[in-house]
């Protein structure tokens, strides 16, 4: 599913322009992406959590030429969905 299916979808279910459905979906997603920038958790109830983590730096392997790499320290964003959503999920 892309932003513009979600935006279409929203059109389609709220009865709200196409336009205005899509300028919906990039505000709530330009808020998450934020909120993740300064480092903070986005809770979405009965969906998920959005964390940021540091990861250290580490050593990796060139896989064809198996040489030794240093992997530079990042912050990674991770997704830990909801009882709600696993349980919707899989049934």
């Amino acid at each position: 599913m892309r932003k513009a299916d979600i935006a279409e979808t929203i059109c389609e279910t709220a009865g709200v322009q196409k336009t205005d459905s899509m300028e919906l979906v990039e505000k709530v997603l330009d808020i998450i992406k934020s909120m993740l920038q300064k480092g903070e958790v986005v809770k979405i109830a009965g969906f998920g959590n959005f964390v940021v983590r540091s990861k250290g730096e580490r050593k990796g392997r060139n896989p064809r030429t198996g040489e030794e790499i240093a992997i530079t320290p990042r912050r990674v964003v991770t997704f830990r969905p909801s009882q709600l959503l696993k349980k919707y999920v899989n049934t």
